[in-house]
């Protein structure tokens, strides 16, 4: 799984740079994000813009993601599409992630 990480204060900002979080890489979109949380990350804008499908898998990689950080601690999401908005909303996985349009929206919100 690719990532690009840029920063703002206190919040690290990972955009994903996959077009699909499935099942076949799922584990290392984990992975890759538990190990940001590992590194002592606990505010991170995930940008998901470049993600035009999830499924259930990806789905619960951020899950796990967000239990490693054991509640110390914000992962929040941005610039879902569409239909990666619908599978959040289907799953009623927007009501556990706060969800934004871009990441400045995001960075807006925790200030």
């Amino acid at each position: 799984m690719k990532f690009l990480e840029s920063s703002d204060g206190n919040v690290l900002i990972v955009k994903v740079l996959e077009n699909r979080i499935t099942a076949d890489v799922a584990a290392g979109f984990k992975e890759g994000l538990v190990e940001y949380v590992k590194k002592g990350n606990r505010m991170i804008i995930l940008d998901l813009s470049d993600v035009t499908f999830i499924d259930s898998s990806g789905l619960g990689a951020l899950i796990g993601s967000l239990k490693a950080m054991g509640g110390n601690g914000e992962l929040l999401l941005s610039g879902a599409h569409e239909a990666v908005m619908n599978m959040f909303k289907l799953t009623h996985m927007n009501k556990v992630f706060r969800m934004f349009k871009s990441p400045e929206e995001a960075l807006s919100a925790i200030s």
